[in-house]
């Protein structure tokens, strides 16, 4: 389609279209006067006076189709416009199952090295073209004809050449004999004395061949030499030696004919080489057939004998997965890796059962080292991941798989240097001091010279919606949590980072959310052997409980000490659940245990000293816990050393019965000669006035220090290991 935009709009056409996306084309065919839409609609067709449909697009629900059904206007199926393009032409139309456009391609430099300057029309973009076509002044025309949906029938050749045949779109032709008399029926209404050149080594070939008069077979020209060719591998090899057949048949010399078929370029997407990071080659190729996939891996194979062969491959429809499902596991078996990613529909409806997992099944049975990674967009970075000095990767099929190899190469780069984002702010009535410990955790990690950005998740996501820091090759390699309560300790961040598929530091979902609710805690403890307050959770519009006071009313699910109240008398029950509901459904009451206030942290699975909470005002609130001077921290506690070790013994246990990661912090009383468990921390405070860092600094573990310790605990967490 966009070949045929460009030559009218070269002709002096006014040229409209449309496209799902924008594109490298799209962009193009602007710059050269046309006006693309992107997406579908109605009002695109207004002032069009004839309408070109693809083949590609399904009629019955395309708005542009429709209204011009509607309007009367002139209707052209991409082939019929061709066919009007090429009427005054000598067209020698290539047509077959595979390796049309490199054929095309070939044919096409030959005539232009023998000086017949044709127009030259491919399914693929072609470095020596303009994108898919080259412009030429000459009687003769090569044009890439498709034999898929019948559109070769709507040319006028003068001669066919056919690169070989097999059962393909039969969605279409239904039977092989459909599509071998079809070909059969072009070839034989041909007007030039030589007819049809064939493939003589194919067998499909030679079933049309034999039904056509005056058919000129070819097989491998012994004036190639495949360690010369500018394109590898067998099939290639075949292709060029059918283009030089038809070039001697329209009257080049063979000695002009081999000269320019071994020094002819490939098309775009052909074993096209992309580029090389860290020893590392990457190529980008279209094979999407069994046949195609097993002479590109032959090729590669004799390009690279003693490299290792990694093959990431996108199947392409889902009838032509359900027709050769049995073979494509035999023809990527020649590649030592192969990684897959879900099935490209272009027009189709998914088929039930039918899925890129059925093939990475058969590889395993055949002992193929395989993987199946379902989204294309995480395919990169996958194979980034397990790519080494040496390897030959390749992006292989017909869909949206050519964007994998620009996207591997970028991964590789991004080995080059750490990215760490520090998430700070929030949504939480603890958004101020979220900020203040990501912006002191941000400095800290400067200081020991890593690369860090910040980010207010809620900013982002609620203000500008940009989250495109988080995506890409520009996405951070390792997300820093800093930030605290609601919608930072109860999972939600966590959740949204596992769903980009973001590494970060602290507790996973599960651990964060099981924590944050208080009641579920204290079960989890409980069952763990581990001693809390007895309690119970009540919601808004329950009868007041029968609970003795003292006693403690906090939200149920609520970072640090917000909304909590110290209970002293029963009347004072009522306006403290009031206040513990304004920030959370439930409210826990917890009977009040007498005693030293402790806190335990535990950094990379190790007790850190215990940390006596000494608040001035009696109570340890919002107040006393994040004022400066409000609150002493005595570091080590005050308490006996065989209850300093049932407090640390306490904190490892906790948080390995909650699952979590890398640190945490964990409260405690001190009542007599017992110790009681309060409640989990797994996104503590980082700020001056945090325990966790006091604690540390008593441990000898400075503040830069304490940060770089649960940064390297959670890429140890993840693998994340950086070159350079």
């Amino acid at each position: 389609m966009s070949a045929i935009a460009r030559i009218l709009l070269s002709s002096g056409r006014r040229v409209t279209g449309s496209d799902s996306v924008a594109s490298e084309t799209v962009h193009d065919l602007r710059n050269r006067g046309a006006t693309i839409f992107v997406g579908q609609s109605a009002e695109n067709v207004d002032d069009a006076d004839i309408v070109i449909v693809s083949d590609a697009v399904d009629l019955g629900t395309n708005p542009e189709f429709m209204e011009a059904c509607k309007r009367g206007l002139q209707l052209r199926k991409r082939s019929e416009a061709l066919g009007a393009i090429l009427m005054n032409k000598r067209t020698i139309a290539v047509t077959g199952s595979h390796g049309k456009s490199t054929t095309t391609a070939i044919l096409g430099q030959i005539l232009i090295e023998a000086g017949l300057d044709p127009l030259v029309i491919v399914g693929a973009d072609v470095p020596v073209f303009d994108h898919n076509v080259r412009f030429g002044s000459g009687e003769i025309a090569v044009v890439e004809a498709c034999e898929a949906y019948g559109g070769i029938e709507d040319l006028r050749p003068e001669s066919v050449l056919l690169v070989n045949l097999e059962p393909e779109h039969m969605d279409f032709h239904e039977t092989w004999e459909n599509l071998r008399d079809m070909l059969v029926d072009v070839a034989g209404r041909a007007c030039g004395q030589t007819k049809l050149v064939y493939c003589g080594p194919d067998s499909g070939s030679r079933e049309v061949a034999a039904q056509v008069e005056n058919a000129v077979p070819y097989d491998y020209s012994p004036l190639l030499d495949p360690k010369k060719m500018r394109i590898p591998g067998d099939l290639n090899r075949l292709n060029a030696s059918g283009a030089m057949a038809m070039a001697v048949a329209l009257g080049v010399d063979q000695s002009t004919a081999a000269n320019a078929a071994q020094n002819a370029y490939p098309c775009d997407r052909r074993l096209q080489f992309i580029g090389e990071e860290f020893g590392i080659t990457v190529y980008d190729d279209y094979a999407h057939h069994p046949t195609e996939i097993r002479s590109s891996i032959q090729a590669l194979r004799s390009r690279h004998p003693r490299a290792r062969l990694i093959i990431a491959y996108q199947p392409h429809l889902y009838t032509r997965t359900q027709k050769h499902l049995d073979e494509f596991a035999p023809a990527l078996s020649g590649a030592d890796l192969v990684v897959l990613t879900d099935i490209y529909p272009a027009r189709e409806n998914p088929i039930p059962g039918i899925s890129s997992a059925l093939i990475v099944e058969r590889l395993e049975a055949q002992g193929v080292a395989c993987g199946y990674v379902p989204s294309r967009h995480l395919l990169p970075r996958f194979v980034a991941s397990i790519a080494t000095k040496g390897d030959i990767v390749v992006g292989m099929g017909a869909g949206t798989i050519e964007f994998f190899a620009a996207g591997f190469l970028q991964e590789l780069k991004r080995r080059k240097e750490l990215r760490i984002c520090v998430m700070l702010g929030g949504e939480s009535v603890e958004r101020e001091v979220s900020i203040c410990s990501g912006t002191m955790a941000a400095d800290a990690l400067r200081s020991k010279g890593y690369q860090v950005t910040t980010l207010d998740p809620t900013e982002a996501l609620l203000s500008s919606g940009d989250v495109s820091s988080l995506i890409g090759a520009e996405r951070p390699d390792l997300v820093f949590l800093a930030l605290h309560g609601t919608g930072a300790e109860d999972g939600r961040i966590q959740g949204l980072l596992d769903m980009l598929h973001l590494p970060f530091t602290g507790s996973g979902l599960r651990a964060s959310a099981l924590a944050m609710d208080k009641a579920a805690t204290k079960r989890l403890l409980e069952n763990a052997g581990i001693p809390t307050p007895s309690g119970i959770v009540i919601r808004a519009g329950d009868d007041l409980p029968e609970i003795r006071t003292p006693c403690v009313v906090k939200p149920n699910a609520q970072g640090s000490t917000i909304g909590l109240t110290f209970v002293e008398s029963s009347g004072q029950l009522p306006d403290a659940i009031s206040k513990a509901l304004k920030y959370d459904t439930e409210a826990l009451i917890e009977e009040h245990v007498e005693g030293i206030e402790i806190s335990v942290p535990v950094l990379c699975d190790e007790a850190l000293p215990v940390v006596e909470i000494c608040p001035a005002s009696g109570s340890y609130d919002y107040a006393a816990k994040y004022t400066v001077g409000a609150t002493d921290e005595i570091v080590p506690a005050r308490i006996p050393e065989e209850i300093t070790k049932i407090a640390q013994d306490y904190a490892l246990r906790a948080h390995k019965a909650i699952g979590a990661e890398d640190f945490s912090r964990t409260d405690m009383i001190v009542s007599g000669d017992k110790v009681v468990v309060l409640e989990i921390n797994t996104l503590p405070g980082l700020t001056e006035t945090s325990l966790i860092p006091n604690s540390a600094a008593a441990a000898g573990i400075c503040y830069p220090d304490l940060c770089e310790r649960i940064l390297l605990s959670a890429m140890g967490r993840y693998g994340i290991k950086k070159e350079g």
